[in-house]
């Protein structure tokens, strides 16, 4: 693996739930992190059929475009009864007609097609978030971590907090939705304590144990 020299690193991202998350997640770790949204950076098309591909291809044109390493991930939500759809597609099951993105019909469709395959007791509704990590510089080089987080849907959704279809998500020995959580609980880890909850919390522990060298 490549050393992380430096602590100016972009974060490849325009979604505001994941900037905060990446920002939540670095603060303890003396990061100067600036987002590809507040430099100016376009949206490049994501044309991977898998976690890494698409991580890659967001982080690697954010550091090619400022000469800074980049970080970014890729995720979605795996429903077991639903062969892992949405999957790499979680996003685009939120479109609109207009173009922009609402999870209420999100997570809307993701019920309608679990009961449609008869997935109404909570043991055939089970499922896994994942995100995978890449970081990436200017020449290419790219690393991955990938973090999962196990649980099963609900429905109506609980919760108002978190983002995505996370008002739907209980992960396992928990009760509550990720969307009933605070951030701290959520994703909240640092050196030394107990392994993180969610998925993109255990991906940037990946990251941090092996390119920061933290315990």
């Amino acid at each position: 693996m490549r050393p992380l020299e430096q602590k100016q690193i972009v974060v490849a991202s325009h979604n505001e739930g994941k900037l905060r998350e990446f920002a939540d997640l670095m603060k303890p770790f003396g990061f100067e992190a600036r987002s590809a949204k507040e430099l100016g950076l376009g949206e490049p098309h994501e044309s991977g059929t898998t976690f890494e591909e698409n991580a890659y291809i967001k982080a690697f044109a954010a550091a090619e475009a400022t000469g800074l390493p980049a970080l970014s991930d890729d995720s979605g939500l795996c429903i077991d009864a639903l062969g892992g759809q949405p999957g790499v597609y979680t996003a685009n099951w939120a479109e609109t007609p207009e173009g922009s993105r609402d999870f209420q019909i999100a997570m809307q469709r993701a019920e309608v097609a679990m009961q449609e395959v008869g997935a109404v007791e909570p043991e055939k509704r089970t499922g896994r978030f994942v995100a995978v990590i890449c970081l990436a510089w200017p020449d290419g080089h790219a690393e991955y971590f990938r973090g999962e987080a196990e649980g099963h849907l609900v429905w109506p959704p609980r919760g108002e907090r978190g983002f995505g279809y996370d008002p739907v998500f209980v992960p396992n020995g928990h009760k509550r939705t990720f969307g009933e959580m605070s951030a701290e609980e959520k994703h909240g880890w640092k050196p030394g304590q107990p392994d993180a909850l969610s998925h993109r919390a255990r991906a940037f522990q990946k990251f941090a144990r092996a390119k920061l060298g933290v315990a």
